[in-house]
């Protein structure tokens, strides 16, 4: 039934949301349940094949919340969207029960989809698995599979498939955690190698710099007399301190 159907979704959305001060209060102000709303709605009318009218329904909805779901995508039970804006989940999209998702993610299609009508009517969106979690600006893009009770962090791009209970972070998206377990990732990290090659160049420069005094007595001079203008008597390196807090 229609109404078990949003009636669980209301009772999540107060279970998991400590904003939602009432059943009424959700009803009337949170757009991830409207969303849901027009997508049932629109939904019915895409597999009734009036496909234009379940396209101008979801329009509608996606001017009233900001959220676009298309009629085609399959949504699971207790389903919950939290804040909402910017979220766009595409044609063949299919979310498990007891997905949560917040602002800004995209469940977008992948490079195969440039191919234009060639690709319609086939799977080219995720599917998301029982109790996924998709931070805010997250994109999962093609057909992969967000296996079930994975998360996946803020700001993340994920283009491959992400195994059951794990935990994914980064552009482009690795799993860190699996069971509760850290993963050692074999996938080098570009950006961190990146940092410590220039690091070490900088070092290098420093000491050929260092076997020239004349060249550098004034302005080590000048440094130590105004630490204030660019010296510091503090020896620790910033740069050390910054890789060392990154984990990098």
């Amino acid at each position: 039934m229609f109404s078990d159907y949003l009636e669980e979704i209301i009772s999540t959305i107060m279970e998991l949301d400590p904003a939602a001060r009432s059943r009424f209060e959700v009803v009337l102000c949170y757009p991830g349940f409207h969303a849901v709303v027009f997508h049932r709605l629109s939904n019915k009318l895409w597999k009734s094949k009036r496909l234009t009218l379940a396209r101008f329904v979801s329009h509608l909805g996606r001017m009233l919340t900001g959220i676009e779901i298309h009629p085609g995508a399959t949504l699971g039970r207790r389903f919950v969207i939290d804040h909402g804006m910017g979220v766009v989940i595409g044609e063949t999209a299919v979310v498990g029960d007891d997905c949560f998702i917040y602002q800004g993610v995209t469940l977008g299609a992948g490079p195969e989809a440039r191919e234009g009508e060639k690709t319609r009517g086939v799977k080219r969106h995720p599917t998301l698995g029982n109790g996924v979690v998709v931070g805010s600006g997250a994109v999962i893009q093609g057909d992969i599979t967000i296996e079930d009770n994975a998360r996946v962090a803020s700001g993340s791009i994920v283009l491959k498939n992400v195994p059951a209970n794990s935990i994914v972070v980064g552009v482009p998206g690795r799993v860190i955690y699996r069971d509760g377990k850290k993963v050692d990732n074999s996938i080098p990290d570009i950006e961190a190698e990146a940092i410590k090659r220039l690091k070490n160049r900088l070092d290098s420069l420093e000491k050929k710099l260092s076997s020239m005094p004349n060249l550098c007595e004034d302005d080590d001079k000048s440094d130590a007399e105004n630490p204030e203008d660019g010296g510091s008597t503090d020896n620790s390196d910033p740069v050390d301190v910054f890789l060392q807090g990154a984990g990098i």
